[in-house]
């Protein structure tokens, strides 16, 4: 995700902002409790008080974290989406009444989202960072239609994706602030 900065602006800021604006959005989201799931330190400082804030290794399974969610259902995004608008994510928990995985793949690769009932399904061992998560999953799924997918959308993995960011959109108040859009 640093790796997304554009020249000119630091790193470790432009990761922390756009995290910053991603939990903004979970959080924003009537009848959800996000948690905060991380290996970057200081990050626990962008959430409200009372999140629950969950410290990873960089070399934990995608699959180990959402074992250690508590609820029904949960929904990972990835801290790369500051502008994913919330619509989309309410598409992934409807999508569950039909299916055990959803995504919502990446334009670019990978997948911004994933949402699974808890727990998660014992086949499933998802990785949102290889090319075509959605293919992935469906040849471990004992079934085709246990994965169904949402509209997809953008990561900012490199300073090119930035010119995929939608002025028009509401949120990302502090990545647009940082990159000086606002």
């Amino acid at each position: 995700m640093a790796n997304a900065a554009p020249p000119g602006v630091d790193p470790a800021e432009f990761r922390t902002a756009i995290a910053e604006d991603t939990y903004e959005m979970i959080a924003g989201l009537e009848l959800v409790t996000p948690v905060l799931v991380t290996s970057v330190p200081g990050l626990e400082e962008i959430v409200w008080p009372g999140t629950e804030i969950i410290l990873i290794n960089e070399d934990d399974s995608l699959k180990s974290i959402i074992n250690r969610l508590k609820g029904d259902q949960a929904v990972i995004v990835n801290a790369d989406a500051p502008d994913l608008p919330p619509l989309l994510i309410g598409k992934l928990f409807r999508e569950l009444g039909r299916a055990q995985l959803t995504l919502c793949p990446s334009e670019t690769g990978g997948a911004v989202a994933l949402a699974t009932a808890l727990p998660l399904p014992e086949w499933a061992d998802p990785d949102l960072d290889r090319p075509d998560p959605v293919a992935d999953l469906r040849a471990q799924a004992p079934g085709r239609r246990m994965i169904a997918t949402g509209p997809g959308w953008h990561r900012l993995r490199t300073p090119d994706d930035l010119s995929l960011l939608d002025p028009g959109l509401e949120g990302w108040d502090t990545t647009r602030a940082l990159l000086g859009h606002g």
